[in-house]
């Protein structure tokens, strides 16, 4: 049997995951959840533990991090994010370092990302010919 293909799910869609919203992007992520295709990374725990509002979406979250898989920001996920952050620049992107982080571990691992932040837009495709 071949290897679960898993998603990175950024800290945009699991806001609209965890605030209950009927959009598209929570309804994805609760699709990714049903089918154990979910993964997030620790920088994305720590936007969402910052974030966290009221004692059920933190009780969520508790539930949440004891199940997901995490996925490493390694030494290979800093140094694609650090060619990243340089290349975005000379190519006139202005996106916080979080997401540049984020779009590098997802393709470092080669994970699909999940996201409903335009930012990855512009730089999946940079970080992919990194």
């Amino acid at each position: 049997m071949g290897e679960v293909c898993m998603t990175l799910v950024d800290a945009s869609s699991w806001i609209e995951f965890l605030r209950g919203r009927d959009s598209v992007p929570g309804r994805r992520v609760k699709e990714l959840l049903a089918v154990g295709k979910a993964a997030w990374c620790d920088i994305t725990l720590v936007e969402l533990w910052k974030g966290a509002r009221g004692r059920q979406e933190k009780e969520i979250l508790q539930e949440l991090e004891n199940e997901l898989p995490l996925c490493p920001i390694n030494e290979s996920v800093w140094k694609r994010a650090r060619k990243l952050a340089l290349t975005g620049r000379e190519n006139g992107l202005t996106v916080p370092t979080v997401d540049v982080i984020v779009a590098a571990c997802a393709v470092t691992h080669n994970m699909e990302l999940e996201h409903c932040d335009k930012h990855f837009n512009d730089l999946l495709p940079l970080a992919k010919t990194l």
